[in-house]
């Protein structure tokens, strides 16, 4: 069963261009340690302080070998400095969630 791994970041809005620059850095990383990417969001509209990682595993057994295999990069444990050093994220909250296999990328009709 893939689950996705959604990430709820508070973020400061005047540092929005560092936390672009850290999500960018994790477009290579997440790969990488086994991760797919769905991607990162930044405010647009509305709500200035919240953005969003999503990434998503086989299983949750899988996420877990990502967690041990990031533990030991070089490169994200640089990024995690890099975010702790410039503290743009002031906070960040993880939920698991599964998807309703009838409901995931649907595309609009033509």
């Amino acid at each position: 069963m893939k689950i996705t791994c959604f990430i709820e970041y508070q973020i400061d809005p005047n540092k929005i261009g560092l936390f672009e620059d850290y999500a960018n850095n994790w477009a290579e990383i997440i790969p990488q340690c086994g991760g797919e990417l769905v991607g990162y969001f930044t405010p647009h509209e509305g709500t200035n302080n919240i953005a969003y990682g999503l990434i998503s595993f086989d299983s949750l057994a899988d996420y877990e070998r990502y967690r041990s295999v990031l533990k030991e990069s070089e490169t994200g444990k640089s990024n995690f400095d890099f975010a702790s050093k410039e503290q743009f994220i002031l906070s960040e909250k993880r939920t698991f969630l599964k998807v309703i296999p009838a409901t995931y990328q649907i595309q609009k009709k033509v």
